[in-house]
């Protein structure tokens, strides 16, 4: 039986998914029992669907593609930027927005260029694996439907961390 390279990236990508639900439930009992507060909830199942789907849709029409090798090459650095920001905020990183009032912003690692890194690394894994699968139309649509929800996601965020945490960086 012949594995496309498709299902290898895929495979990959469903993987590290797993892996950082699991890690983001750990964090997020341990932020919890630290006295964190969890912020704009409302918008989490919409964020959940969209990446479900995103990668349901992946399997379904493209398991079987081949990979573009420099579009693979570009999800190469944008997984090294997502170990970087994983680095960065360590025991911090969640899916949820949750913030333990008194703790210091993380502004180590990529956070010391930019505020927001790791949604800067999803817009660009959304549009680019399926790019790399030969899949234009729906990088565009998924795309499109991850600004939708990163518009509410990012100033709920923005607004938890601005009232919970010190505004003096770690």
């Amino acid at each position: 039986m012949h594995l496309a390279s498709g299902a290898i990236l895929l495979a990959y990508v469903t993987a590290q998914r797993l892996i950082e639900l699991w890690w983001a439930k750990r964090n997020e009992a341990r932020l919890i029992a630290a006295g964190g507060v969890e912020y704009g909830g409302s918008h989490l199942r919409a964020m959940q669907l969209l990446h479900a789907a995103w990668l349901i849709g992946l399997w379904a029409l493209a398991h079987d593609h081949g990979v573009q090798p420099v579009l693979l090459a570009v999800f190469v650095v944008l997984q090294i930027g997502r170990f970087w920001v994983l680095a960065a905020l360590g025991r911090r990183w969640t899916i949820r927005v949750i913030a333990v009032p008194g703790e210091k912003l993380v502004a180590s690692g990529p956070y010391r260029f930019m505020r927001h890194p790791n949604y800067a690394i999803v817009i660009g894994e959304i549009a680019v694996v399926p790019l790399a699968l030969g899949l234009p139309l729906y990088a565009l649509l998924f795309s499109l439907l991850n600004a939708i929800v990163l518009s509410i996601r990012i100033p709920q965020e923005n607004a938890a961390l601005a009232v919970n945490a010190l505004d003096r960086p770690i």
